[in-house]
């Protein structure tokens, strides 16, 4: 078993969509001097700042940023390349400071580098549009019976209503030729470094206030005109997420823009109880008090 190197420190900043996780990881890291990787698995795409909520041009000029707008929409990305290359770059980084600090809410992406993923086959660009095809032609119901047929352990696993995380296993079943259930191990990878993990600890009715005046605050920044941008590309799965989902329906006359706009705030709150439950699970996320989150943090990471 490889060693903890306590001299190297990542520090993870981590927490609920609409939780100041930006703001407390930048006063981090200019206390300490170090760069800040994203874990945002939408704000890699470089041609929607607005709906992920990317750090801003003046923010990414205080603290050098890594994984922002690195893609483009039609740039294929996963949870193991971004394992993989953040693992390549640390020891890069800590050459200059023995601090980093991992701001994101994408709770895959925050697992894959704290405790690993299980090493899967890449899918080939001809397996994943066979599987969307599927899901196109068939929705939901043809994923289910497939998988069904395919992987019966992973099917009563699965959140069956979750068709992204359908598709995702029926790739990897064609991909490898064994079913899905078969390739997870859950087993946490130990990392030589020191682990620091915490997030803003809001109030639920806090936490949704929050999340509408951050939905207001990008209808005027301009989300409408920057879904309107991407429109064309909407077929591709890095649009498949809250905010552009809506606004598409909205030029598809499925709903008025009143209502997109309310629905964007009530899948916003959703995704963030998600985020909440999946954090509970987490023994070592410690929760900060967002009146005195930074005091608390620099407290918490303490000395070596």
């Amino acid at each position: 078993m490889q060693s903890v190197n306590r001299n190297k420190t990542l520090i993870v900043v981590t927490g609920p969509t609409g939780s100041g996780k930006t703001d407390l990881a930048i006063k981090l890291a200019l206390n300490y001097g170090c760069h800040i990787l994203s874990a945002d698995s939408r704000q890699l795409y470089r041609e929607i700042p607005i709906g992920t909520a990317a750090p801003t041009t003046e923010q990414l000029a205080l603290v050098p940023h890594h994984f922002v707008g690195t893609l483009s929409l039609e740039d294929y990305y996963s949870a193991a390349q971004y394992e993989e290359e953040v693992l390549q770059l640390l020891p890069e980084l800590w050459k200059e400071n023995d601090y980093v600090v991992m701001c994101g809410g994408s709770m895959m992406y925050v697992d894959a580098v704290t405790k690993g993923i299980d090493e899967l086959p890449t899918i080939t660009p001809e397996i994943r549009e066979k599987a969307m095809a599927m899901y196109h032609e068939g929705g939901i119901e043809l994923l289910r019976t497939m998988l069904l047929k395919l992987d019966p352990i992973y099917y009563n696993q699965v959140d069956l209503n979750n068709h992204k995380r359908l598709v995702h296993a029926i790739e990897i079943i064609m991909q490898a030729g064994v079913p899905y259930s078969s390739l997870r191990t859950g087993k946490v990878k130990k990392r030589p470094f020191r682990i620091i993990k915490m997030a803003l600890n809001y109030e639920r009715e806090k936490l949704f206030e929050r999340i509408n005046h951050r939905v207001d605050a990008m209808m005027v920044a301009g989300l409408e005109q920057e879904a309107r941008s991407v429109f064309h590309l909407r077929h591709l799965n890095s649009l498949n997420t809250v905010g552009y989902k809506e606004m598409f329906a909205y030029f598809d006359g499925l709903m008025d823009f009143e209502t997109a706009v309310a629905r964007i705030g009530k899948n916003t709150r959703v995704y963030a109880k998600k985020q909440l439950t999946w954090y509970k699970r987490d023994t070592e996320l410690k929760l900060l008090s967002p009146q005195n989150a930074f005091q608390e943090a620099l407290e918490l990471i303490g000395k070596k």
